[in-house]
């Protein structure tokens, strides 16, 4: 049994870069394999449903053209979650050609395990007419007329497909939609570390240099993981961790502080110790796994609803900007009025977003009860298609620049546009349709790993 496991976090996410001089003092020591995470719903439906990453394609292989051959020399597994931001097929291809690109680059060839996430919408039926699937983070019942219209539904797996992925042998292991935790734990995990431990860890790892500060996703962090409690240190000299600063990262994104989940199970964070160990390590102990008898698997998927166009403008006169209730009110009048026949009630959706006064916060807090000088507004319209979209906002920008409010004395436009042309095409837009946890119990569910040869000619 090993006593320690070592790795390395590359960064937050996968393109969003690190210092070089991280990779190099990392490698001073010794590796049993390199994480990254690569993907998220955080910049919502748009990439799942589209099929594009949300990172660029040149920053994704600046940051595994740097570490790939060292870790091939070293035989050091390369594992990436969530492929292409959103894991879907089309991400996890989109990796697999950049590991191509450098694989001919830098003549190298080595073996990759891909471990696709993608749902048949058959199977998701299935799962709907046998009730498995409850609403997750704040979504809706689900709707099976809409099943149809999904694009590239994923399954978020955990730690099994990796492990089984592991177990080929491969020098890359290139996942599909998992859980951030998965990429860490699953090999410490398979080497019979404590999974409470294992997943705690893993959490703090997954977001890079997060942890550390100076705060920053684009950094690398190194754990050490015993049977006992693990060590989160920064290989770059410029940052430390603290035990404030760990233990504040290991409540990121979770609503209880005491615990969160994972397809494991409950992790039970209220008897952790976390304590400073030198100038920039920090070592925590007393996480436990708590198993839940439930079983889940997050289910993801998009549907194309519209086509939307922007225009965004200042708004300085303080009468107009004390009236832009009644500007955006007198704006959608005259748009339904002159977009009849083309575009019906409801087929179309305009949206006005008023930065410096609400336009973060939206009616969930008071106004401020001095307005600020000046505001920026934001207009939105989605249609069926673009050009219809782009219709809405130009009618919709033409009326709000000369329309009437209260008190308003001169004729002048009551918008200053930053750009011209002042209207911006933002294309398909998506909206997550599924985003489910499934019931598990007694289906047979895998994830099949597909190993293949990257290079060599």
């Amino acid at each position: 049994m090993n006593d320690e496991i070592c790795y390395l976090s590359l960064c937050g996410m996968l393109g969003y870069g690190y210092a070089s001089e991280s990779l190099a003092n990392a490698f001073r020591g010794q590796l049993d394999f390199i994480g990254v995470d690569a993907g998220s719903t955080d910049p919502g439906p748009y990439y799942l449903g589209s099929g594009k990453g949300f990172v660029k394609p040149l920053l994704v292989k600046r940051d595994l053209s740097l570490v790939l051959k060292p870790a091939l020399d070293r035989k050091i597994p390369l594992i990436i979650g969530s492929a292409g931001g959103s894991g879907a097929r089309p991400h996890v291809e989109s990796v697999l050609a950049i590991l191509r690109e450098i694989a001919r680059d830098q003549h190298l060839s080595f073996k990759v395990a891909v471990i696709y996430s993608d749902l048949d919408k058959s199977f998701i039926t299935r799962a709907a007419a046998d009730d498995r699937l409850q609403p997750c983070g704040g979504a809706g019942a689900f709707d099976v007329s809409r099943i149809s219209d999904l694009c590239h539904p994923v399954a978020q797996f955990g730690t099994d497909p990796i492990i089984n992925a592991l177990d080929t042998g491969a020098d890359v292991i290139l996942a599909g939609r998992c859980c951030d935790t998965a990429i860490f734990a699953a090999l410490p995990i398979q080497r019979g570390f404590p999974a409470g431990l294992a997943l705690h860890a893993a959490k703090i790892a997954e977001c890079g240099a997060l942890c550390a500060r100076p705060v920053g996703a684009n950094d690398s962090l190194v754990v050490t993981l015993r049977h006992d409690g693990f060590i989160v240190e920064p290989p770059n000299p410029l940052r430390c961790c603290t035990p404030e600063s760990v233990a504040a990262h290991s409540l990121y994104e979770q609503p209880d502080p005491e615990c969160f989940y994972e397809p494991e199970g409950k992790i039970d964070m209220r008897s952790s110790v976390f304590t400073q160990v030198g100038e920039r390590a920090v070592e925590v102990k007393g996480t436990v796994l708590v198993p839940t008898p439930k079983q889940t698997l997050k289910l993801e998927g998009a549907r194309l609803c519209g086509f939307r166009a922007i225009t965004l403008a200042g708004v300085r006169d303080p009468v107009a900007v004390a009236s832009l209730d009644a500007i955006e009110k007198g704006v959608r009048e005259v748009v339904a009025q002159n977009i009849n026949g083309a575009l019906k009630h409801g087929e179309y959706s305009l949206r006005f977003l008023r930065y410096g006064i609400d336009g973060v916060t939206g009616g969930n807090e008071p106004l401020p009860s001095s307005l600020p000088r000046e505001a920026c507004l934001v207009i939105e319209a989605v249609a069926p298609t673009q050009e219809l979209a782009d219709t809405v906002i130009g009618l919709a920008r033409s009326s709000a620049l000369h329309q009437a409010f209260p008190n308003r004395k001169a004729t002048a436009g009551n918008l200053a546009f930053p750009f011209s042309p002042s209207d911006f095409q933002g294309g398909a837009v998506y909206q997550f349709s599924l985003y489910h946890l499934m019931n598990t119990e007694g289906m047979d569910i895998s994830f099949p790993v597909e190993l293949l040869t990257v290079g060599g000619g």
